[in-house]
């Protein structure tokens, strides 16, 4: 019995030796850590009214293990021009089919939505300058040809009796006579045709033809692309020649456009590009250019207009059509910081900037994007401020 207890019992005592010796060693730990965070503590202290400024003595020894450097600029993409944008038709293909003269609307061609060339015709009408235009015409033809025989007879006269003159059968006076009535009708007769030519070239700017009757006038397409408006129908009598029938616009190039903030349009540039997003295409971006700002400000919004262009072959891009645009060339100025100047302190970028010797103050700063080795810094930090880059260890610890 005693021999079966005595390995039970040393057993026992070599686990308590093994525990004391556990806690001896957790215990030493401990004591080294409160060594240091005391021997911090004891080199640095919290300013009395501000608790996120951090002081050290002018000998503390953490001063010569920081590094300390001023915050330099960076160019980043400026991703601040963002501005509501609508798709609208390029103002430069855009075209109006109006009257070249008031008449009754025999025939409305095109409806709506439909594709059209150049030159074709929309709209025909009727109108009493049709028989105005061609009266003319037959007129000034007439006074030409009764030009034409006049002078053709002036000069068959003239050759007779210079004939005669030669053969001694008529006086001098009377070729003389003859030269001057062939000079009068080789005169009249070139006001004649420039008459005859004023009033077929006005037969050609209505569409008519010369020498034919009951023509009607024809409206043309002045562009190609989709007719987007038609504010007429067959019957109709129009007066107004100034006012558009049909609203045809060129769609294989759109415009987005967006109201900047005068405060941002230092960022935008022609020809640069920019990034338009549409409520109607959620999953695509598309790429524009940017073709026209604005030369004039908004007096009450206080912004500018800029307008960008897009490829629309495929004809998805339609006027009004509502989205955001992103002017994607934009760079600006921005504060700079390495990696280790920047501690963590939960869900939030601390950065201890220099105040003076040994006194640093602990700025809560916004990152924006990581560069060269950094990160920009979009709140919190200006360029020139001096900010620990090594040894924000020693900073954190005294908090």
């Amino acid at each position: 019995m005693m021999r079966t207890l005595l390995p039970l019992i040393a057993m026992a005592l070599l686990l308590a030796g093994c525990g004391k010796r556990a806690t001896e060693l957790a215990s030493e730990t401990d004591l080294t850590t409160a060594r240091k965070e005391s021997a911090t503590a004891a080199s640095a202290q919290r300013e009395p009214n501000d608790t996120s400024v951090v002081v050290f003595g002018p000998d503390a020894p953490e001063l010569r293990e920081m590094t300390i450097e001023p915050v330099r600029s960076v160019l980043v993409p400026s991703d601040a021009i963002t501005a509501p944008a609508k798709i609208e038709a390029n103002p430069n293909r855009v075209g109006h089919a109006v009257l070249p003269a008031p008449g009754r609307i025999v025939r409305v061609m095109v409806k709506l939505g439909d594709s059209v060339a150049r030159g074709q015709p929309v709209v025909a009408i009727e109108s009493s300058v049709i028989a105005e235009a061609e009266s003319g015409y037959i007129q000034s033809d007439a006074s030409v040809r009764q030009a034409e025989l006049a002078a053709a007879k002036a000069e068959a006269d003239l050759a007779r009796l210079t004939d005669l003159f030669e053969h001694q059968a008529v006086a001098q006076k009377e070729v003389l006579a003859a030269q001057t009535t062939a000079a009068l009708a080789r005169a009249s007769l070139e006001p004649a045709q420039g008459a005859r030519e004023q009033t077929r070239r006005r037969l050609e700017l209505l569409g008519l033809k010369a020498g034919e009757f009951q023509q009607h006038i024809l409206v043309t397409a002045p562009v190609a692309g989709k007719v987007l408006e038609v504010s007429v129908v067959g019957g109709e009598y129009r007066n107004e020649i100034n006012t558009p029938l049909i609203t045809i616009a060129d769609l294989s190039r759109v415009w987005a456009t967006c109201e900047v903030p005068e405060s941002k349009i230092r960022y935008c540039k022609v020809g640069g590009m920019a990034d338009l997003d549409l409520i109607a295409y959620p999953n695509e971006t598309f790429r524009a250019r940017v073709t026209r700002i604005a030369d004039t400000v908004g007096s009450e919004t206080r912004t500018i207009k800029v307008s960008a262009e897009l490829e629309n072959g495929d004809g998805r891009l339609r006027p009004e059509m509502f989205g955001q645009l992103r002017y994607a060339d934009g760079v600006e100025p921005a504060p700079w910081v390495p990696d280790s100047a920047v501690v963590r302190s939960g869900d939030k970028a601390l950065v201890f900037v220099e105040q003076g010797p040994g006194r640093f103050l602990s700025s809560h700063v916004e990152l924006g994007k990581r560069q060269d080795g950094g990160f920009s810094v979009a709140k919190g930090l200006k360029v020139g401020d001096r900010v620990v880059t090594r040894g924000s260890v020693y900073l954190k610890a005294a908090l």
